[in-house]
Formats: structure tokens, C-alpha cells, sequence
């Protein structure tokens, strides 16, 4: 089983009891405003259950992490990424944390040891990620990481009935990961 860990907190693959806290960060407002509309609860348990099971490189399916507190065991949010390993070896990373988590370092501090393991163990070539225009704190949660920003897709997702802009970031495995 996929173990990441850093010095506050411990990464593994989500497994069926967390379906709760996956459905209250799904639902909840002030998180899903740049990731996308309230989805109802069977749409969120489909999205769920399509993360769960044994994760490998060439899996089409995200690897979905759950991110938890070292010293209380709380669960803290979500981190991961989707591959596109053949023939490419690239990759798209995500990170979703509870507001009550925001704001503490966790987001950089989780997706470093993320990219650490996509790039060292994994053997990736190139991680990207999508943001949505506006979303500067996950735009700055990024960059720190390395990323670099790569370029603004028009009107490129749809939330409610408006289009957004999304921003591109990319990192290569022969880029600088500030540590």
C-alpha cells in the first residue's frame, strides 16, 4: 500500500470509511467555488468509488490520497494525481483541503511529497495542473512547489452556466523542487 509521509502529516490511498469526509469536502461551498458546481450525493459517491481500489502508475483512475494529521489524526483533505503514463509518462495533480485545514501549509507540504513520488518512485516526465483563473491561493501552493505557469485556457471549464478560464502549470522531473 502507497505510505507518503512528512513531518506533520501521513498520505494514504482513501479507502470506503472515508466516504464522509469525501462527501461533506464535495459539498461544501467555500471549496467546490473553484473546483466546480454541488454535485448530488449519488454523483459524489460515483466520483468516490471510482478512486477507490489498488493504484498503480498505469491506472486510469486518480490516485486519491487522504491527507491526515500526524499528532491527531484528523483528516485534513485530499491530494493526488490522474495518469497519462503511456506513452507519455505525464501526469495531472490535485489537492482539495477542508477550510478549517486551509491556511496551515498543508497543500505545499502535501504536494511535495506528492511530486516527490510521481517524479522518484513513479518515474513521471511531466506533472501539470489546471486552476482555475482567481484561485490564487492553489496558484501560489504551485509555484512553491515549482510549477511553472504555463499558459491561459479560454473559456476551458464550465461551472453553473458560466465558462472559465483556466490557468495551466507544469513541472518537469528535471525541474527544481524547492524543498
Amino acid at each position: 500500500m502507497i505510505l507518503l509521509s512528512t513531518p506533520r502529516l501521513i498520505m494514504q490511498p482513501i479507502q470506503a470509511d472515508d466516504w464522509a469526509f469525501f462527501l461533506r469536502l464535495y459539498q461544501t461551498p467555500d471549496v467546490m467555488r473553484f473546483i466546480g458546481d454541488i454535485e448530488t450525493h449519488a454523483q459524489v459517491h460515483s466520483r468516490f468509488e471510482q478512486r477507490l481500489g489498488h493504484w498503480d502508475r498505469y491506472s486510469d483512475f486518480w490516485l486519491c490520497l487522504l491527507i491526515r494529521e500526524k499528532d491527531t489524526g484528523a483528516a485534513v483533505g485530499l491530494t493526488g494525481f490522474f495518469p497519462d503514463w503511456r506513452p507519455y509518462k505525464q501526469g495531472e495533480v490535485g489537492f482539495i483541503l477542508a477550510p478549517e485545514h486551509q491556511r496551515k501549509g498543508y497543500a505545499v507540504e502535501s504536494l511535495r511529497e506528492v511530486l516527490n513520488f510521481a517524479f522518484d518512485q513513479c518515474g513521471f516526465h511531466r506533472l501539470q495542473a489546471n486552476v482555475l483563473e482567481g484561485n490564487d491561493a492553489s496558484r501560489r501552493v504551485l509555484e512553491k512547489c515549482g510549477f511553472l505557469m504555463e499558459g491561459r485556457l479560454r473559456d476551458s471549464y464550465r461551472i453553473g452556466d458560466e465558462w472559465k478560464n483556466d490557468w495551466l502549470l507544469g513541472l518537469l522531473a528535471s525541474d527544481p523542487r524547492p524543498q
